[in-house]
């Protein structure tokens, strides 16, 4: 049998305390029928009406079967709780205010008592999730590295000699950019200015982009800073080692062929 709680059983006494007090003596016994909802019930009209109409037709249909010790089942609608009467009283145990016994039934959407949507994380903790991404990368270069070293010699030359310069004499290819300035500008604008404004131009991006989206469609700014830098140093480099031939003079590789050494 379905256990009412505290709070109702109370309610309902008091309910039936305030109705016996208002009934005259000579009232019908409370065994014979349910008492009649109080004036200030909380059970709305539609349900008294509809369990009403639901004994009548069930009175009508069959007698009501009495139950173990001289207790009378009260049977409705699916669903209904089937209630007893308490051992003192003729009021069903699982009667609600006013003696009623249909059971109200709430339907509640899940949205509405817990969050079913899981909130998107995008930051992970450096170890292990960066440092082991880095460390397996290092090696994987450390055995290419070594690997390749087996199978290529290094292409060392000859012991300098301090009497002869050699012609064309080019810096290694990560400076040919800067050697290649040196020959359209004065020293002070090729070794200084230029990569100092490229250097300032760098060090300001990331505070003129602030967003941070990882489109290439939201970092036009960023994305095209790098590409001209990137275009341009490639550039230099390569002209400086496949298009300069002795005294450092333009010329076309596959004319006067490569001056260019590892």
């Amino acid at each position: 049998m379905t256990e009412i709680p505290e709070h109702l059983l109370k309610r309902a006494q008091a309910a039936r305390e305030k109705s016996a007090a208002s009934e005259p003596a000579a009232a019908e016994p409370a065994a014979a029928e349910p008492a009649a909802a109080p004036s200030d019930s909380r059970i709305p009209e539609h349900l008294l009406q509809r369990s009403k109409a639901a004994k009548a037709a069930k009175a009508g249909g069959e007698a009501e079967a009495p139950a173990a010790g001289g207790a009378v089942a009260v049977a409705e609608k699916v669903g209904a709780v089937v209630a007893a009467p308490a051992a003192g009283g003729g009021v069903p145990v699982g009667a609600g205010p006013g003696g009623h016994t249909q059971r109200l039934l709430t339907v509640v959407k899940s949205g509405s008592i817990q969050d079913v949507k899981a909130t998107p994380v995008d930051k992970v903790h450096t170890w292990p999730h960066l440092l082991a991404v880095e460390f397996v990368a290092a090696l994987a270069m450390t055995a290419f590295v070594f690997i390749f070293s087996i199978f290529v010699h290094a292409p060392l030359l000859q012991l300098a000699n301090t009497n002869q310069t050699p012609n064309p004499s080019k810096a290694p290819w990560y400076f040919l950019g800067l050697q290649e300035l040196l020959t359209m500008f004065h020293p002070m604008v090729a070794g200084v200015t230029i990569p100092g404004v490229a250097l300032g131009i760098a060090a300001l991006a990331p505070y003129v982009d602030k967003n941070p989206s990882n489109k290439p469609d939201d970092r036009r700014f960023a994305i095209a800073l790098f590409t001209i830098f990137i275009m341009l140093w490639a550039v230099l480099v390569i002209i400086g080692s496949f298009f300069r031939g002795p005294g450092f003079n333009f010329v076309f590789p596959w004319k006067d062929g490569i001056f260019f050494e590892l």
